[in-house]
């Protein structure tokens, strides 16, 4: 991935991760277009950077991503980077249908549907980037949103897979796998100390994108406690520790 002059996608880009990534991409020299489906956060953040872009996409549904996506290489013909960002995350009580089956259709069937849609176009460019957002509980997964976590396991493992089978094509796909984040994915994140500030948390990330050779996962120091669990043969002990009071 360049470090600027790219024309990038961020699902999500509303607030939160999404956000504070558009600044900092913005700022080092790219055309940024954030979409989600409130026009008024994406509004407030495209007022402080004249020259982004921002679409509205509902990402759990199937038709309005393939029109989105029609639109998307329409109006941004040089777009070559998709970081999908996009997704939600809710307690579940054992198991809530409702909120598992919208889980599983907006975090792992967008991203899915998405890259669909705009693969051939991104194969077409000279090079291109897919970036999937997962999460530390894509390895140890947080027992009170089991959906939540099942679906960035299966990202991740997704990931890999497209990896592998885009190999020797010019697309390259990173994972960004964060820790818990001081955002409002979750009611009370953004004030919880125990959560990693955003800031600090963008600042790593945009250091280990510039590393080179690029790197496949980045990962920041404090997600590796998750990330390398079962590596260090502790995952049981890992998995105690996050679900302790839950």
């Amino acid at each position: 991935m360049r470090k600027s002059g790219n024309t990038i996608l961020i699902t999500g880009g509303g607030s939160g991760i999404g956000a504070a990534l558009a600044h900092e991409l913005y700022a080092a020299g790219n055309q940024v277009i954030i979409a989600g489906r409130r026009q008024a956060a994406l509004d407030a953040v495209v007022a402080d950077h004249p020259g982004m872009a921002a679409l509205t996409v509902d990402m759990g549904d199937a038709a309005a991503i393939a029109a989105f996506a029609d639109r998307l290489v329409a109006d941004f013909p040089a777009l070559n980077v998709v970081i999908h960002n996009a997704g939600i995350m809710v307690v579940e009580d054992r198991i809530d249908l409702a909120i598992a089956e919208a889980t599983v259709v907006t975090n792992l069937l967008g991203p899915i549907r998405l890259t669909h849609a705009l693969l051939p176009h991104l194969l077409a460019q000279p090079a291109a980037t897919l970036m999937t957002v997962t999460s530390g509980l894509a390895f140890v997964p947080l027992a009170a949103t089991p959906t939540y976590s099942a679906t960035k396991a299966a990202l991740h493992s997704w990931s890999q897979s497209m990896r592998w089978q885009l190999k020797g094509t010019g697309v390259e796909v990173i994972e960004l796998a964060p820790p818990g984040v001081q955002t409002d994915l979750m009611p009370g994140h953004a004030e919880n100390p125990q959560m990693m500030p955003l800031d600090e948390f963008i600042a790593e990330v945009m250091g280990l994108l510039r590393q080179e050779p690029a790197l496949e996962e980045i990962c920041v120091e404090r997600v590796k406690f998750l990330r390398e669990a079962e590596r260090r043969g502790e995952f049981d002990q890992v998995f105690g520790v996050l679900n302790a009071g839950h």
